[in-house]
């Protein structure tokens, strides 16, 4: 994937947390989580978001919190999502 795509997921992340984070800065490597800047209720809706956004399927399996716990986590989980859909084509 191209840093132009990379930077522009990360963009498209951003956006979505700051719009239920309450204006708060966060950086790409902060625990979303852990800081008790988002709650349970957040993943559900972050999953939600990352399917319709990247026209993905998240599956049991990748419903770990690791996948979900800060910007870039989210980007990498969407980018090794992109390429197992990838070789599945």
């Amino acid at each position: 994937m191209a840093d132009h795509d990379r930077d522009h997921d990360k963009e498209l992340i951003r956006d979505f947390i700051a719009g239920h984070v309450h204006g708060v800065e966060v950086d790409d490597d902060e625990d979303l989580f852990a800081g008790g800047l988002v709650n349970s209720l957040f993943a559900v809706q972050l999953v939600m978001w990352v399917e319709r956004t990247y026209d993905l399927r998240v599956s049991g399996a990748d419903l770990d919190f690791a996948n979900f716990r800060s910007v870039n986590a989210i980007a990498g989980f969407v980018r090794r999502k992109r390429a197992l859909a990838g070789d599945a084509a």
